[in-house]
């Protein structure tokens, strides 16, 4: 085993970090403090119907279908894939079409992405053999389309992409692949209309941006973010790209705080990234964070830190220029973690990946202010730290 898979693999053990390369460790030793939420209108209404998603259990090499109450947003576990020893499945996305499933398994013995297939009640059915991945696969997206599938390998500097059939699930990785992608990349994003790809690149704290076109990623730009970037979002309209900086220092009056989130217009024609004027921005208090969402409104951006305390900070979105102001009462103090952090497609509810917990912490927020009510139950144990998730929405 290499040193560097060694260190990953003891990191592994450890309940206050994301999965992220260990060029960034030496940076993001930090102590992870907890943030809150606060906002403005939203048109999504927390009633819905039942639905299911998707979480990788990395310590446990396997995948948890979940069970999500569409009334109260409640999470209670479905089947659990079979075990694999030494799989370690992180990034994980879901076809479109809904009928396979990709995780991203970063091993010592043999790099791969296993392939699913889902069921009509959304149990999972191993297909085929794995298919082999790049050096220390990491995060996975699928275009749009549903006709490709990227993916990061942190320890290969580079994108990797897989050609999907839609028939058998099978990947077949395109010609020129994989591609380029600076130092370390960790976190992919892909824009809602498929044409640009964003990677984060934590050890040198920058963004690196593409284009996608029938599956070739062309590198448009790399812009600095901040220290340890690492969690991306994007609006729906694709105007504005948000990354969180969780080593980041700032300066007076916000010196107190550690870390801060970025933000970036995005060119309509290139997907080149500029700077928002105020940019970052930070909260009043916290620490770290990694996680970053945007609401399905397009107003309010959420980064959330491990812990209790300061742990979730909302912003108000700026329509005209992609600013971000901090909402009333921002940050809040409740249990919420640095793995992930998804809004529910079907409703004004937030679920976040806690280390700390083991498991998801779920909120619904206010339409009107954005402020943040446990779900009952919440944190819904997973029995271990969760990787990823994906809705099957």
């Amino acid at each position: 085993m290499s040193f560097l898979r060694a260190a990953r693999a003891a990191l592994a053990g450890l309940n206050c970090l994301p999965r992220i390369p260990v060029a960034f460790v030496v940076v993001a030793v930090f102590v992870l403090a907890g943030l809150s939420l606060s906002c403005g209108s939203s048109s999504h209404s927390t009633s819905g119907h039942n639905h299911n998603a998707y979480v990788t259990l990395p310590a446990r090499g396997s995948v948890l279908l979940l069970h999500i109450n569409g009334a109260t947003g409640a999470i209670t576990l479905g089947a659990e894939t079979p075990q694999v020893q030494n799989t370690s499945p992180t990034g994980i996305a879901l076809l479109p079409s809904k009928k396979f499933l990709y995780a991203v398994n970063s091993s010592s013995f043999a790099d791969s992405i296993s392939i699913f297939n889902v069921a009509s009640d959304g149990t999972l059915a191993l297909t085929g053999t794995p298919t082999p991945a790049g050096n220390g696969p990491n995060d996975a997206v699928i275009d749009p389309s549903g006709k490709y599938l990227l993916v990061t390998n942190s320890f290969g500097d580079n994108v990797s992409v897989y050609s999907i059939d839609g028939s058998s699930g099978a990947l077949t990785e395109v010609a020129g692949s994989p591609f380029p992608a600076n130092s370390n990349p960790a976190e992919i994003l892909i824009t809602p209309s498929g044409k640009f790809v964003y990677v984060t690149n934590p050890g040198i704290g920058r963004v690196t941006a593409f284009t996608l076109s029938n599956g070739v990623l062309t590198q448009t730009t790399s812009v600095l973010s901040g220290t340890g970037a690492f969690g991306m979002a994007v609006d729906g309209s694709e105007r504005f790209l948000y990354v969180a900086n969780p080593a980041a220092s700032n300066p007076p009056p916000f010196s107190s705080t550690i870390g801060n989130i970025s933000g970036f217009n995005i060119d309509p024609g290139t997907g080149a990234l500029s700077t928002i004027q105020g940019s970052p921005f930070t909260a009043t208090n916290g620490k770290g964070p990694s996680a970053v969402t945007v609401d399905p409104s397009g107003r309010f951006v959420y980064a959330t830190t491990p812990g209790s305390s300061f742990s979730i900070w909302c912003f108000a979105i700026t329509p005209s220029t992609g600013q971000l102001v901090a909402v009333t009462n921002s940050p809040f103090s409740l249990t919420a973690g640095g793995l992930f952090a998804r809004i529910d497609p079907t409703g004004n509810r937030l679920f976040i990946g806690s280390q700390d917990a083991n498991g998801i912490a779920g909120y619904t927020y206010d339409p009107s202010t954005g402020s943040p009510t446990a779900i009952t139950g919440s944190p819904f144990s997973t029995g271990t730290a969760p990787g990823k998730m994906v809705f099957s929405e």
